[in-house]
């Protein structure tokens, strides 16, 4: 796939979702990039450069901050700005990130950690809306706007990319804990079969010794 898709929406709005649903399309999709790189501001267009001849899909950040740089290196991409309420968008940063803090949300709110920089925080993500919409604003075949919270999904999404209509649920990805209980689920299986090979095994043992104490 030669055409690059990025997301460009700020993360907790979707991007672990928009990423499952990029995958299921085809597209080898990265991100988050660079999280947790002391010096990302500077290297993060480096770094970009370099991830985009790697893959066909990003999403997440640092991606949100570099679209206008993406959109002048690869001419006809599409992008993809997931947006969400910003008052269930903050009690979603601070519940996630609390007080931890990394160099990737130092450089995009100027604070490291959303907890006590609710304000700050909300603020730059209004920025960021405005700001993509109206770069995008006599463009509106390449930019899509996702809002999952209002049942955007795979219409909006394949309408926009050009493909048929997938005829199965959106993927709706929380993150942490939803993604242990994921993996919870798919252990559940192997579990149950390792169970069973043991009492197969203890069965086949309690059998041979029954059968050895039998022998006059």
């Amino acid at each position: 796939m030669k055409q690059k898709i990025f997301g460009i929406g700020f993360h907790k709005t979707g991007t672990t979702s928009l990423a499952a649903a990029l995958r299921m399309l085809g597209y080898r999709v990265t991100g988050p990039n660079g999280v947790r790189d002391p010096d990302i501001s500077s290297k993060a267009l480096d770094m970009a450069f370099e991830l985009a001849e790697q893959y066909d899909a990003f999403q997440d950040n640092p991606w949100p901050l570099l679209y206008k740089e993406m959109d002048k290196r690869y001419p006809g991409s599409k992008f993809i700005l997931t947006i969400r309420r910003p008052e269930t968008w903050i009690k979603s940063q601070v519940a996630h990130f609390g007080e931890r803090e990394t160099p990737m949300r130092k450089w995009i709110y100027g604070a490291g950690c959303p907890k006590g920089n609710e304000a700050a925080y909300i603020a730059r993500f209004e920025k960021h809306t405005r700001e993509v919409l109206d770069y995008f604003k006599d463009r509106p075949n390449d930019l899509l706007v996702m809002e999952l919270a209002k049942g955007h999904g795979w219409k909006e999404l394949c309408t926009f990319l050009s493909f048929d209509l997938i005829d199965t649920p959106f993927p709706h990805c929380k993150e942490a804990r939803d993604k242990k209980t994921a993996r919870k689920l798919a252990e559940k299986p192997r579990q149950e079969r390792l169970r069973q090979r043991i009492r197969r095994r203890i069965s086949s043992w309690a059998a041979t010794v029954r059968g050895i104490l039998s022998v006059p």
